[in-house]
């Protein structure tokens, strides 16, 4: 895990807010606000937080799935931001996505087969006798049968689907997959095998995840590194255990305070944040946590607090920090 596959610098996405009979720009939503990280080749790397911080849209931006507003997300050493359609068309087989709702992102209408061999087919795999040994070689990985390549996606249960989109993702071998909150629609005891199952395509297929969630037990089993999004920011960033054992930001803090023990005698002292998340159409000046922080203070109103390193390859974006 030497070299950075990706490097996203100052990402930027803002929605138009729209009013008034001639549809006149009113305000903008800020579902990214200047988010910065960088993904080791090799490594899994996790966004959590709640819902409505930015975690899909930052991974949907990365691709290029919604146009970012600003920003610069650099994959393999190729700035991919000012990239055309057909040029962005030929770097998707590297790069490839994991949706979450695995009934939503397959087409009903289409067997397992054309579902799987359709990106097969886009990228150049004219051959139909190559696109079935492919596919038949996919659904056995993922822990399917071949014979299920004739069924259609309201046929197979959602741990099924979901085993299905992984396919589809590697299909043209990618290097990079971003795994959008991919077991938050499973059964617990579906969610460990789908997993589990990731982890060993990863060392098998030589993979880069980024993995998105809001479980925050789910990400410290599969992840090396952790990121944690508040209202469109990345307040902090730095590998598992430090975050689990270390918490810097206050947000961190009160978001692993509310992770259940599995020992029923043990107690954690829970940090109950007052107040709602404020809306991304109007966020706070200065730091976004500091109309629900306990530590707050004057500088956390006025002024932004910057992303640094606080500590080996520990980084925070807190006042009370240097």
């Amino acid at each position: 895990m030497q070299n950075p596959i990706l490097k996203v610098e100052g990402l930027k996405k803002y929605y138009d807010i729209k009013g008034g009979p001639l549809g006149i720009k009113v305000g903008e939503v800020k579902a990214v606000d200047d988010v910065s990280f960088s993904v080791m080749e090799g490594e899994i790397l996790g966004i959590v937080g709640e819902s409505g911080c930015g975690k899909s849209t930052t991974g949907k931006s990365i691709l290029r799935l919604v146009e970012p507003t600003e920003g610069k997300v650099v994959f393999n050493d190729k700035d991919i931001t000012n990239l055309n359609n057909n040029e962005m068309r030929k770097l998707r087989r590297d790069m490839q996505i994991i949706f979450q709702d695995p009934y939503a992102s397959l087409n009903p209408r289409h067997t397992v087969e054309k579902i799987i061999g359709e990106p097969l087919l886009v990228h150049g795999m004219k051959s139909a006798k190559e696109r079935i040994e492919r596919i038949r070689e996919l659904l056995e990985v993922v822990g399917l049968s071949p014979y299920h390549a004739k069924r259609y996606p309201h046929q197979f249960s959602g741990g099924q689907r979901q085993r299905i989109g992984i396919a589809r993702a590697l299909a043209n071998n990618p290097k990079l997959v971003i795994c959008d909150e991919p077991v938050s629609a499973l059964d617990v005891s579906i969610q460990s095998q789908i997993l589990n199952l990731m982890e060993k395509l990863k060392d098998e297929f030589n993979l880069t995840y980024i993995f998105i969630a809001h479980d925050l037990s789910v990400v410290k089993h599969i992840s090396d590194r952790i990121g944690v999004m508040y209202l469109g920011r990345m307040v902090e960033l730095t590998n598992k255990d430090s975050l689990y054992d270390n918490p810097k930001h206050p947000y961190t803090q009160a978001l692993l305070s509310a992770v259940p023990l599995p020992d029923p005698d043990l107690r954690r002292d829970r940090i109950i944040l007052k107040g709602d998340v404020p809306s991304p159409a109007n966020p706070p000046s200065g730091c976004a946590f500091h109309t629900r922080c306990p530590y707050a203070s004057d500088i956390c109103k006025e002024v932004r607090p910057e992303f640094k390193s606080v500590e080996d390859n520990h980084f925070v974006a807190c006042h009370l920090y240097g």
